[in-house]
């Protein structure tokens, strides 16, 4: 689990979170407001939904013949209790029946059932994005219709955007929309084609179901547009209002290695086999803004999923530290390096590999945890900052860091479960200990929202070379502020100057690729300038947290920051050369190696 002093250090100490009821949105909410949130969220993670966590591992959900899936009971009433709760109102809108809190107070609140449930976490997460996006999107009838239910709890939502032969290649996706009137809702279409990887669909925590597919609608000749371009948005409920189940079918489930608890289905729309909506065959859908958007609406919840996949990541990291260090500290195990001959074994944190593998542990499981705040309270500023000025450049920076708020956790936190596992020894590879399991649930997370190469280009591709380094000039003055505040410390100043000099190394690679006229060469090392790249941030917050330990009131927390910073500066920073090197080698090994290598054995 988060420790709650580990919170308010991020939170408080660092991010000074409280400077958010300055702004008007926020006005009138105070620190015991959050805490009292807080509180609620840690005892639902620790009394509902810990306990059940191993149990819905290993009872994934089942599909029944009549085609319903049923989730695992105590997951299932966790959910539910979640939901009365109504914790997944906190960042809503108070016009929505919301609290209408931080964002980065609910990334908190939701951290802590992820460490707790990360199956558990996916219901919640898809379900405020998708209300978010239809309250954002939608006509008054749809909002009412479809994202309050989810506010009321009633209803959880989905994302089906893949189809079983497409994977992330959205501009091929074949799902039909067929206009099919109009109505007080809006414009109804039927819709028709399969999605595959929906977590979330056709489950018994709630009787209603709400999807938001992507789709192409027909011409008048029933040919599809090509390109993402031609991509809608639709709202298609599992009931429909009038109580009519709709044509939706749950046509299998996925069994995966990991995020078991939550059912990962193949759904079909419009095959007309178990429900006929009006006597008809088809899916009825609502279309979600205008024709042709889909993907630019949907953009803002997969930019929210990806952010918060980043966030379970990094959840997943620091529940496999703390059990790191409690197994470390209650396993006796081997003689010190300076007593070989010591009559007795000593705990195993007194072995200075173990610690390195502790270190390693806190200074990605917190480094990252650090990183999803810090891009939720980019979130709240870019939405409720006091001027145009201040909005646009959180905006700027929210939109730079989240292919690495979603990579940098979900690879990384991956490494921490690795050195979890590795520290309980043979223990560590069993199901009896939960280490086991959060490395098989973290390795999902490099691959949900789009795997890590897609999260390369997009950082490389879209956000350096396609604002030519702007919005990394806007990071890069924030490092040289913390860079300037270090230098007044004479503890932290060298480690300020080799931030700079990683900075100054990073700068160098970008202002290459921006120079370079072969934008394919540049894209085909994009996962390692992505790589490169959340170390040079990761080790800037490590960095700036150190600062902030300074005035820290809790000795405990401050001590852990400064060691891990020198640990993250010693050990992890000096790798970014290597990181970078296939950028600056100019080997293009990767472009130029023959197929036919790869040809099956």
């Amino acid at each position: 689990m988060i420790a709650r002093r580990e919170v308010e250090f991020l939170l408080y100490d660092w991010l000074k979170a409280e400077r958010l009821t300055a702004l008007p949105r926020f006005e009138g909410q105070t620190r015991e407001d959050w805490d009292a949130v807080l509180d609620l969220a840690e005892r639902l993670a620790g009394n509902d939904f810990l306990p059940c966590n191993k149990i819905a591992d290993r009872d994934e959900p089942s599909l029944t013949q009549d085609g319903e899936v049923r989730v695992q009971p105590d997951l299932r009433e966790a959910m539910r209790t979640w939901l009365a709760s109504g914790l997944q109102l906190a960042a809503v809108d108070a016009g929505h029946g919301g609290m209408q809190l931080p964002t980065v107070v609910a990334s908190v609140a939701l951290a802590k059932v992820m460490a707790a449930n990360v199956s558990g976490s996916a219901f919640m997460m898809l379900t405020i994005a998708n209300a978010r996006v239809i309250s954002d999107f939608g006509t008054p009838a749809q909002v009412e219709l479809f994202a309050a239910p989810q506010h009321e709890g009633t209803s959880l939502g989905t994302m089906c955007l893949s189809e079983p032969d497409v994977g992330s290649s959205l501009g091929d996706i074949t799902t039909r929309a067929s206009l099919d009137g109009e109505d007080e809702i809006g414009r109804r279409y039927r819709i028709s084609g399969r999605k595959m990887w929906i977590s979330g669909g056709g489950h018994d925590v709630t009787e209603q179901n709400i999807h938001l597919v992507l789709a192409k609608i027909a011409d008048e000749d029933g040919r599809l547009p090509s390109g993402t371009r031609g991509i809608s948005l639709f709202v298609v409920p599992r009931v429909l209002p009038d109580g009519g189940r709709n044509d939706v079918t749950v046509a299998g489930l996925n069994h995966k290695m990991g995020y078991r608890g939550i059912p990962n289905c193949l759904l079909n729309f419009g095959e007309g086999m178990h429900h006929r909506p009006d006597g008809e065959a088809g899916a009825i859908g609502w279309l979600l803004g205008e024709p042709g958007q889909g993907l630019a609406i949907m953009f803002q919840m997969m930019n929210e999923a990806r952010i918060n996949v980043g966030l379970g990541a990094a959840a997943l990291a620091w529940r496999g530290y703390v059990l790191s260090c409690e197994y470390a500290a209650e396993r006796v195990q081997g003689r010190p390096l300076e007593d070989r001959r010591a009559e007795r074994p000593v705990p195993l944190v007194r072995h200075p590999d173990v610690r390195r593998m502790l270190l390693a542990q806190r200074a990605i499981g917190e480094g990252a945890l650090a990183l999803c705040f810090y891009a939720a309270r980019l979130a709240d500023v870019s939405r409720a900052g006091g001027d145009a000025v201040e909005r646009q450049r959180a905006h700027t920076l929210l939109d730079l860091l989240t292919p690495i708020v979603k990579s940098w956790p979900s690879e990384q936190g991956l490494l921490a479960n690795h050195h979890a596992i590795q520290i309980h020894g043979g223990y560590g590879y069993t199901r009896d200990f939960d280490v086991e399991q959060l490395y098989r649930d973290n390795r999902l997370n490099p691959i949900h929202e789009g795997t890590t190469g897609i999260q390369g280009i997009d950082l490389l591709g879209r956000k350096i070379l396609g604002d030519r380094g702007a919005g990394f000039a806007a990071l890069q003055e924030e490092m040289q502020a913390t860079v300037g505040r270090a230098g007044a410390d004479a503890e932290l100043a060298a480690i300020g100057a080799a931030l700079d000099a990683a900075r100054r190394e990073v700068a160098a690679v970008v202002d290459g690729a921006v120079a370079r006229d072969d934008r394919p060469a540049v894209l085909a090392e994009a996962n390692a300038f992505l790589e490169g790249m959340g170390h040079l941030v990761v080790g800037w917050l490590w960095l700036d947290m150190a600062l902030a330990a300074r005035q820290s009131a809790d000795p405990a927390v401050a001590e852990a920051a400064l060691w891990t910073c020198r640990h993250f500066f010693a050990a992890e920073m000096p790798r970014i050369a290597g990181m970078l090197a296939p950028l600056t080698a100019d080997a293009a090994v990767t472009r130029r190696v023959p197929e036919r290598i790869f040809a099956a054995v």
